[in-house]
């Protein structure tokens, strides 16, 4: 459902209200930019995508019908122009429904490091969280989708359902997807090098 608040900034807007426009922007620019800076990989394109938006949003707002929140709406908005932009970058995806396959034939990972312990410090390094947002990045376009909105961006499975106009269960099964891929490939990088110093 929209927050109570949204409505009188939609009928603003709705009315060509520029104050409105203003503050639509004012209060999302920021989680928007965010977003699609964490699905395209840089700022070129991440601004592209944020202006294209915000377009978007002001040419369609007379129907915007208040099924979801403002916020949510725009995330659906920007998460397509992202969508759109990288199938043009890369025009062959394996499909997100295969299984998970490995060369053994086992469908899912068998061994990780298991890196839920390791100490804080270790996991706030900026090394670490460049090499976390750079496997993020590798990750298919519809798998990373559902993984920036719903564990970056902190939205709800219904919500992230909401803006990428899927199913729940196929959020949830392109999260769990997202997770394993991420989880296979950041395994190597924290069971090596970056905890041991160049030194030894």
């Amino acid at each position: 459902m929209p927050h109570s608040s949204d409505d009188d900034l939609v009928a603003r807007l709705q009315a060509g209200d520029q104050s409105a426009y203003a503050q639509l922007v004012e209060e999302n620019a920021g989680k928007i930019y965010r977003l699609a800076l964490r699905m395209m990989g840089n700022e070129t394109d991440a601004e592209d995508v944020l202006q294209e938006t915000f377009l978007s949003a002001f040419r369609s707002i007379d129907r915007f019908e208040a099924r979801s929140s403002l916020s949510t709406w725009l995330y659906r908005i920007a998460s397509n122009a992202a969508l759109m932009r990288l199938r043009r970058k890369e025009p062959e995806q394996v499909s997100v429904d295969e299984p998970l396959e490995r060369d053994d034939g086992e469908m899912i990972p068998r061994q990780f490091f298991d890196f839920c312990c390791l100490p804080e410090d270790d996991l706030l390094r900026e090394e670490a969280r460049a090499e976390m947002m750079h496997a993020v990045e590798e990750l298919p376009a519809t798998l990373r989708s559902v993984f920036v909105l719903r564990d970056i961006e902190g939205l709800s499975t219904e919500e992230t359902a909401e803006a990428l106009d899927l199913s729940i269960s196929a959020v949830k099964s392109r999260l769990m997807r997202a997770r394993l891929r991420l989880r296979e490939q950041l395994s190597a990088y924290f069971s090596h090098g970056p905890l041991i110093s160049e030194a030894g």
